[in-house]
């Protein structure tokens, strides 16, 4: 073992015992980090309209302080776009990360000076607890890749600096890691997506390449890529040492099948839950059963049950109140200065001790054409299981109302691009609408009702997704596609690029 890979080891096992005390009393040290944010948030604009100050009751800061979306907080975070200081938090934010928004078009996210460690420390604490669980810590001998949005950054009005969020973290990589780390900065400004994932090709296809990380659906687009540049059957022909992928952004059980063939046999892996707003948590075990909450990073959680989350006033539930199974609308009051956000994920708890979760979906983000609120969770499983019963392999897919069929009921349509076909399509179009049919009582209940039809399965042509977003204009980086919908507009395009 090399002295890097040694001390590595060291300080992994270091970490590991940290975060376990941290963990063994996680409703304290949240209550701290309440505490500490109600006295930083008393000096700031936001905290002088909401009456922030020290020794604040959560009662009362709820009773002050609404849930808020973007929309809500927007007028704040314009000001501090602007140069104004002491807005949302003390000071200037250090930047801004932009991403892409709803109604109100581009997002500014705010990081500051207090919260930026929490982006850094979280991903290295990751792979800390990785190589403690697995004692593996070779990876840090080699190339490491992470596939990410470009680092060029351009200013606010204010003066600013602003960009992608991986962008941005891009730049504070440890000086320890530089020598490891690909692709170069020239390859990484590279615009569009397919000369940038051609020019990463070329950098690496050479390389001891160790540890690849980024969202799945990119990550499999660059696997696919090198494939057909190198003439390799798998990616472990290119790159033997390759010993661990690092993940986040969406569930990677639907890409895992075509994964394996793409890589020649099964890697470790390790889930991440990063966010403009915030790295909420990571995998935190060898064998994933939830991903562990980040309990002292600056974030104070509240929870809202999904199935309340419409009302018109909801509960807004501490670490202390969560009960494990339960879906939960995620909001958050940072040292970023977002107060009580409310971020757009739901979760479910799988432990309390310590307290671990999985993502289940967007509480906005649901198929619900006919009010059976089929979320993401039950999609995903769906899949699982039509092709543990009967094969194929998925690459990507999108499920979208049809309402006004040209014969027949309205029914659920799904377009599924397939890196290997079912043998059995009709087989498999049984078993994703029995899937979903078995996770959601609404949904069965339209059924039995007979207020829909059974599911219809679209088979699109191999890379249809990838030229769906090109025509969005989203290709690449952080953009995913999207699994749900409530209109046809995103089918409407898949449809369309069958024909260019």
């Amino acid at each position: 073992m090399s002295l890097k890979a040694s001390l590595g080891w060291l300080l992994a096992k270091l970490t590991a015992r940290s975060q376990a005390r941290k963990s063994a009393d996680a409703v304290a040290y949240q209550e701290t980090c309440f505490n500490a944010l109600m006295a930083k948030g008393a000096h700031t604009a936001f905290g002088e309209d909401h009456g922030l100050c020290r020794g604040m009751s959560m009662a009362e800061f709820q009773a002050a302080v609404p849930v808020r979306d973007y929309e809500g907080l927007k007028a704040y975070v314009d000001r501090a776009v602007a140069g104004e200081h002491h807005v949302l938090w003390p000071g200037q934010p250090l930047y801004f990360c932009k991403t892409s928004g709803t109604t109100s078009g581009a997002k500014f996210i705010p990081l500051t000076t207090d919260s930026m460690p929490n982006h850094l420390r979280s991903a290295r604490n990751a792979l800390l607890q990785f190589i403690a669980n697995s004692g593996r810590a070779d990876f840090l001998d080699g190339k490491m890749i992470f596939l990410q949005g470009s680092p060029e950054l351009t200013e606010t009005s204010g003066g600013i600096p602003m960009g992608r969020l991986s962008g941005i973290v891009a730049h504070h990589v440890p000086g320890y890691l530089q020598a490891n780390n690909l692709p170069s900065y020239r390859a990484n400004c590279l615009e569009p997506w397919e000369t940038k994932i051609d020019a990463i090709v070329e950098e690496t296809r050479n390389e001891d390449l160790r540890l690849i990380s980024g969202i799945p659906s990119w990550v499999q687009n660059y696997f696919e890529r090198l494939l057909e540049v190198t003439g390799a059957n798998n990616v472990l022909e290119v790159f033997p040492n390759f010993e661990l992928f690092v993940y986040g952004g969406v569930a990677f059980e639907p890409y895992r099948e075509r994964f394996k063939t793409l890589v020649g046999g099964e890697v470790p892996t390790v889930e991440l839950f990063p966010a403009s707003e915030g790295f909420f948590a990571y995998q935190d075990t060898l064998e994933s059963s939830g991903l562990r909450l980040g309990i002292d990073e600056g974030i104070f959680y509240e929870f809202i049950p999904s199935e309340s989350y419409f009302e018109e006033n909801p509960p807004r539930l501490t670490l202390a109140e969560v009960e494990i199974g339960v879906n939960y609308a995620l909001i958050v009051t940072t040292n970023a200065g977002l107060w009580a956000y409310d971020v757009g994920d739901t979760v479910k708890f799988t432990s309390k001790d310590p307290y671990r979760l999985v993502v289940t979906g967007r509480i906005k983000h649901f198929t619900s054409a006919f009010g059976e609120h089929v979320i993401a969770e039950e999609v995903e499983g769906a899949i699982q299981d039509a092709m543990a019963s009967h094969g194929g392999v998925v690459s990507e897919f999108h499920v979208a109302p049809e309402v006004s069929p040209s014969e027949g009921l309205p029914y659920h349509h799904w377009f599924i691009e397939f890196a290997e076909t079912p043998v059995d399509m009709e087989g498999f179009e049984r078993a994703v609408h029995h899937g979903v049919s078995e996770r959601n009582p609404y949904y069965r209940d339209l059924i039995q009702g007979s207020i829909l039809q059974p599911a219809k399965v679209t088979s699109v042509s191999s890379g249809s997704f990838h030229r769906a977003m090109a025509n969005l204009g989203k290709l690449g980086g952080q953009n995913k596609p999207p699994r749900l919908a409530n209109s046809r507009d995103f089918a409407a395009i898949l449809l369309k690029v069958q024909k260019t």
